[in-house]
């Protein structure tokens, strides 16, 4: 997640240079041919160019605002995996105590809550490392230039800004071994990890350390972290329609190709200094186009580990500074901070 409040020059010409080169070298030749070619007889007349551009702007528009809804959807489910997570903590310290009699001592009921605040936050990253799996419509998912350029972005401001293997370090951290062990037998390890709490929640009301309904109230957080997990999965395995994202763009090209055709031939108008004075405004106005074109394609993949991703590292340690808090240890991770205005 960018957290500048405006992009700087080189930003976007790192985001978005190349593009600007071919359609500025797109305006020369066309208005070359306009110069020197009898092409300057063909004029496209500027009416059904502009109900082209109009017509593009809102479909690209539409795009983008369910791409952003995209977006906007992930960070919601991002929250209420705080929201959860600190409900489970405060139920975790609150609930778990020697209800029928002193057969635990204070240090084992501690053991006891210490495991399930660990076993979730070895959840949290565990969701956060799957929903970053690549996949093929990402951009990091595609094998011609397109990937590997954002394959080299995604080391620069995404993913590679966060300690590389950071996800297994917490699950050694905070599973038990042989926990930890069992996770690469599972397909889907965030699920058997809270499964895990589950049976843990039974076998503490079967010692007498949580009642009935304060089982029932915690499986009900529990059951909140299946559909916040439920919720991101399906953001992450369902591509926005690709008719609308793969046409969007197809729009914009032939806009663009048509564009300075007739843009060079208003400008003819006024001489023939107006063809070359065309170049800057084809060159600009396309470069338009282009950006609201990459700003929906780029938004509308939350989980795809570059930098307009919702910030699941810094989520994850927030959520792990809070529960180690509310068991009241005192040795505490440092709040994730950005880089270069990069917040991952």
């Amino acid at each position: 997640m960018y957290i500048y409040k405006n992009y700087t020059v080189k930003g976007l010409l790192q985001f978005s240079g190349f593009h600007l080169f071919w359609l500025t070298l797109w305006a020369i030749i066309v208005a070359s041919l306009y110069q020197f070619t009898p092409i300057r007889e063909f004029n496209v007349p500027w009416l059904p160019i502009s109900v082209i551009g109009t017509s593009v702007a809102f479909y690209v528009g539409f795009k983008n605002n369910q791409a952003y809804d995209r977006y906007w959807e992930a960070r919601k489910i991002w929250g209420g995996i705080i929201n959860s997570s600190r409900m489970w903590g405060s139920m975790v310290e609150a609930y778990i105590q020697n209800w029928q009699d002193e057969k635990h001592s204070a240090t084992a009921v501690h053991q006891f809550k210490r495991d399930l605040i660990y076993r979730h936050i070895a959840w949290t990253y565990t969701l956060r490392d799957q929903l970053l799996q690549v996949t093929s419509w990402e951009h990091q998912g595609l094998a011609n230039h397109v990937g590997n350029l954002n394959r080299g972005r995604a080391e620069k401001a995404g993913i590679g800004l966060v300690e590389h293997g950071i996800t297994a370090k917490q699950q050694k951290k905070y599973l038990a071994e042989s926990e930890f062990n069992q996770l690469a037998n599972f397909k889907n390890g965030a699920t058997q990890i809270n499964h895990a709490q589950a049976k843990k929640l039974a076998e503490l009301n079967k010692n007498g350390l949580v009642d009935n309904f304060r089982q029932v109230e915690m499986q009900k957080i529990l059951n909140d972290f299946y559909d916040h997990q439920g919720k991101a999965e399906r953001i992450k395995k369902t591509p926005l329609p690709r008719q609308y994202a793969a046409v969007g763009f197809i729009f914009v090209c032939i806009f663009i190709v048509l564009f300075p055709f007739s843009m060079v031939s208003e400008f003819a108008k006024i001489g023939s200094f107006g063809i070359w004075l065309s170049v800057p405004f084809v060159a600009l106005t396309g470069w338009i186009f282009v950006m609201m074109e990459l700003v929906g394609d780029y938004t509308e993949n939350p989980f795809e580990g570059l930098s307009n991703d919702v910030p699941m590292n810094s989520i994850c340690r927030t959520i792990e500074i809070d529960l180690l808090q509310m068991l009241g240890e005192t040795d505490l991770p440092e709040p994730i901070k950005p880089v270069d205005g990069f917040l991952m």
